[in-house]
């Protein structure tokens, strides 16, 4: 994964108010939810909601879809995966290798 993608992708989910929609979508699966469904569970102001919601779009994490009259939102699961997959793909590699970090009180 590219660095300037996956630091969009986390910048994003970096507010805490982001990071809730997020989770309702995710806790809501691939059907997702309208925006005022989310609005409804989060109990965010429609036009912060809609800034959120822009700001997750546009970093990837969330997938928007027109139905009618209505805007399903839904987590984007394949990307939050790559994300978890980024940050995690040198897990404890330097441990595993005896790097020894030293402390700046360590002495």
């Amino acid at each position: 994964m590219d660095l300037s993608l996956a630091a969009q992708g986390f910048a994003a989910m970096g507010a805490e108010a982001r990071l809730e929609v997020l989770r309702v979508l995710v806790r809501a699966g691939e059907t997702g939810l309208t925006v005022g469904e989310v609005r409804d569970r989060t109990g965010i102001a429609a036009s912060t909601l809609a800034h959120h919601l822009k700001f997750l779009a546009a970093a990837e994490v969330v997938v928007q879809e027109k139905a009618g009259r209505s805007t399903i939102c839904r987590a984007n699961f394949d990307h939050l995966q790559n994300l978890a997959g980024f940050i995690l793909s040198e897990c404890c590699q330097d441990a595993e290798m005896g790097f020894n970090r030293k402390v700046a009180n360590d002495g």
